[in-house]
């Protein structure tokens, strides 16, 4: 028997990246691929880069080159893949000649089969990166007519059309193979985006927005339960605009409940709203829908109404707190987080005031701070009134630090409230089990300690909050929900 070709998957970058990840696996597991976690014995390590920000191509880079440095005598290929491949290409590939290759969106449905062809040493030529919006239908009515689907992720397909092991036959086949076995994972919503912030390059090599139908949503919702996870994270570029292309703007609202009623699943979690896209029936089906958690990631940016102006971008601090007012009527214990801009070009003392005003009295539970950096090929690149970056740096610590108080004061303010948590982790050496509320995602968020015996992996408990450490909880358990 032929030796069977072998893979090592590294993941950087959101969550929408995983599930990338979780795809090409499952596509190679499907060919006949061994995979591996360990780059050092196999015959390829594919790299899933993150195209974001220069902090996550820099690190992109780094493990590029750390992957290389296994290559040695008779060591992996090294293939690189993800948005910072997508993005960049051949001016990727020419600047890292280390790497083998560099594959797009494009090669995704084919990734067995090129892998294979750079095994077998054959040339490949890098794509030339482009504006994906260019390359579909402009309006999102005209994309849903032509049929148009997430670039590079598989549609649902029948039984017929997968082989045996690549899901249960009990339930639906799935082009995906999970990397983690935890009892959480994200589930694409949608991708691309059709917002033109100024400051974002996303749109151009995700592309514009593509809703997935509902029906396959819900499939994989299944299938992700059959494998054990008890919480799905809905992840897209703009998850408040699920369905627009699909002839309903309101198609989210009539999704979640049918997602929390998929046996198996007891939390939904949505992430990735844009504040001027939420509308009351949706606050009111994440705030009254049973299995759909109240969090709100909502992406504010700034509060300066002139600042977010230049980033082309709608509301300022006295509309954003009036939604985070209505949200928390609805649910008061809802779980709000944002990530904000600082020192984007023209941003003024004053603005940065007002930001420094707004978060005071937003108390979210979660802060995302970034200092603002050019992005190639965006408009904010091109505007004037750029700060040195010794003043984003300072600005971007002195917020750092107010959003660090803010979120302790406001995890302090849950002691004594009764939270659900999921618990993710449990220690053999008889250390507290550690799992998340309702108001805390994955990664970005904090965690919940609990105190109580004999907890497991997946376990849903009810339990009395007792301390805050910083934005961590610690908690004693009520009661494990059946």
């Amino acid at each position: 028997m032929p030796k069977r070709p072998s893979v090592s998957l590294i993941t950087l970058g959101c969550a929408r990246n995983e599930v990338d990840s979780e795809e090409l696996a499952g596509r190679l597991a499907a060919d006949g691929w061994t995979l591996s976690e360990d780059p050092r014995e196999v015959d390829i390590v594919l790299v899933n880069t993150c195209g974001f920000i220069e902090a996550a191509k820099k690190d992109s880079i780094d493990t590029l080159l750390e992957a290389t440095d296994l290559k040695g005598q008779g060591g992996p290929k090294v293939v690189a893949v993800g948005c910072l491949a997508e993005r960049y290409g051949l001016q990727l590939a020419e600047a890292l000649p280390e790497a083998d290759a560099v594959l797009g969106f494009d090669d995704y449905p084919k990734i067995a089969e090129r892998l294979r062809s750079i095994l077998a040493g054959d040339p490949h030529v890098s794509h030339a990166p482009r504006d994906r919006r260019k390359l579909l239908p402009i309006t999102p009515v005209e994309r849903h007519a032509a049929g148009v689907t997430v670039p590079g992720h598989a549609v649902v397909s029948t039984p017929e059309d997968l082989p045996d092991g690549v899901a249960p036959a009990s339930g639906p086949r799935m082009l995906r193979r999970r990397l983690d076995g935890g009892p959480v994972a994200p589930l694409k919503l949608a991708s691309g985006c059709d917002r033109r912030c100024s400051f974002c390059a996303i749109p151009s090599f995700r592309g514009s927005f593509v809703s997935r139908p509902p029906s396959d949503v819900l499939a994989e919702a299944r299938w992700l339960a059959e494998q054990g996870v008890r919480e799905i994270v809905l992840v897209s570029e703009n998850s408040t605009s699920y369905g627009k292309d699909l002839g309903d703007l309101r198609l989210l609202e009539s999704l979640l409940p049918q997602l929390a009623a998929v046996d198996g699943i007891e939390r939904v979690r949505v992430s990735y709203l844009q504040p001027a896209e939420m509308r009351p029936g949706l606050i009111e089906v994440m705030t009254g829908t049973p299995g759909v958690v109240p969090y709100f990631d909502l992406s504010f940016q700034h509060a300066s109404g002139p600042v977010l102006r230049r980033m082309r971008r709608f509301g300022d601090g006295e509309r954003f707190l009036e939604l985070i007012e209505r949200i928390r009527e609805h649910a008061p214990e809802a779980g709000i987080r944002s990530n904000f801009i600082v020192g984007f070009p023209g941003e003024t003392e004053e603005d940065l005031e007002v930001l420094e005003g707004f978060l005071t009295e937003a108390s979210l539970d979660a802060i995302g701070v970034f200092g603002y950096s050019d992005e190639d090929g965006t408009e904010a690149a091109t505007l004037d009134g750029k700060l040195e970056e010794e003043v984003i740096a300072e600005r971007a610590e002195r917020l750092t630090l107010l959003a660090e108080e803010l979120t302790w004061q406001r995890a302090e303010e849950r002691v004594g409230e009764i939270v659900t948590v999921l618990v993710e982790t449990v220690e053999e050496d008889g250390a507290p089990a550690e799992g998340r509320a309702d108001h805390q995602a994955p990664e970005v968020d904090g965690t919940t300690r609990l105190r109580g015996a004999g907890l497991r992996v997946g376990d849903l408990v009810r339990a009395e909050v007792v301390a805050a450490e910083g934005v961590d909880l610690v908690a004693d358990v009520v009661e494990v929900l059946p």
